[in-house]
């Protein structure tokens, strides 16, 4: 944390995302307080003022307004007469919700597949090091959207619950499934070279019977050798399950609509380009914003945690 707090530029990035958590937390306040409209509001038949002049939300031709930088219609309005800031800030919650959602998905099963493998070793490193390469071998936008598709059709029906079509736990789950190998396969390698260490041999030798000594000891020594590396890959995983919901989306195999997502807004702004050019801005700096601030604090975090740089450092 001291070696963190020296690094004023992750600390600006984290505070950054930071307050862009907050605004998208505060969507129904500011929707119902200050713009006076939900999400799927549609306006397409008003007129708000501008510059003393009665404007049409939507023109004659089709093309929405623009920003205004007032209380209604801040960022503008998109085809449909929808409050674009409104759909800004509650894009980012659903945004924001499914990449954690599928970042504790990731690194759950990453954890406890990726321990059990490098701990275990033999024919269950083998089978479980086969499934991570299977999984692995696909591209993650192609492996997301194959997913994604397919579950939007009839859902997920697991015994224990079902996610519903259009539900936003379905491309959370997709990006959890997606991503966890990309995580499992460094933490088993930590694993396997862990195991071979001296306190490792001290624990066994204290006599733990299997198979539960086995769980205890990866619990109570491993894992805790693990977690400089989980912290690590925790921001990395969330900034990229952010990209690939946005991609998702964008593609028709994420959030549905009317839910909207920054992949939705951007995709629904691209048809209106050149005429309403702010329906694609607006949700692309924000999404830019958010991926660089977590990958920037990530890595202020890695090196934090890195002991050759914290060597270089006090040299």
């Amino acid at each position: 944390m001291r070696a963190v707090a020296h690094n004023k530029v992750a600390l600006a990035f984290g505070a950054l995302f930071v307050a862009i958590v907050v605004l998208c937390l505060l969507a129904p306040v500011y929707a119902r307080d200050i713009a006076h409209t939900g999400p799927n509001d549609n306006h397409i038949t008003e007129t708000v003022n501008v510059g003393g002049k009665r404007v049409d939300v939507v023109s004659p031709i089709g093309v929405p307004i623009g920003p205004t930088w007032k209380e209604r219609f801040l960022l503008g309005a998109d085809s449909n007469g929808r409050d674009v800031a409104v759909r800004l800030l509650y894009g980012g919650r659903n945004s924001l919700e499914i990449a954690a959602i599928a970042t504790l998905i990731t690194m759950v099963l990453a954890i406890v597949l990726g321990t059990l493998a490098g701990y275990m070793r033999g024919i269950t490193d083998g089978v479980l090091s086969r499934v991570f390469d299977l999984v692995w071998a696909y591209p993650a936008v192609l492996l997301g959207v194959a997913l994604g598709v397919a579950l939007a059709v009839g859902g997920l029906d697991l015994g224990v619950f079902t996610l519903h079509s259009g539900s936003l736990l379905l491309p959370a789950f997709v990006i959890g499934i997606v991503f966890f190998p990309y995580v499992a396969k460094p933490l088993r390698g930590h694993a396997l070279s862990l195991r071979e260490r001296e306190f490792v041999d001290a624990a066994r030798i204290m006599g733990y019977p299997p198979p539960l000594g086995s769980v205890r000891i990866m619990v109570s020594e491993i894992l805790p050798n693990l977690t400089s590396s989980i912290v690590v890959f925790v921001p990395l995983i969330v900034a990229n399950a952010i990209l690939l919901e946005a991609g998702l989306s964008y593609l028709g195999a994420g959030v549905q609509a009317p839910n909207p997502s920054w992949g939705t807004m951007i995709a629904d702004g691209i048809r209106l380009i050149p005429g309403a050019i702010h329906l694609v801005l607006v949700p692309g700096i924000m999404l830019m914003l958010t991926v660089l601030s977590v990958n920037v604090f990530a890595d202020g975090v890695r090196d934090a945690l890195d002991p050759k740089a914290i060597v270089r450092g006090r040299l």
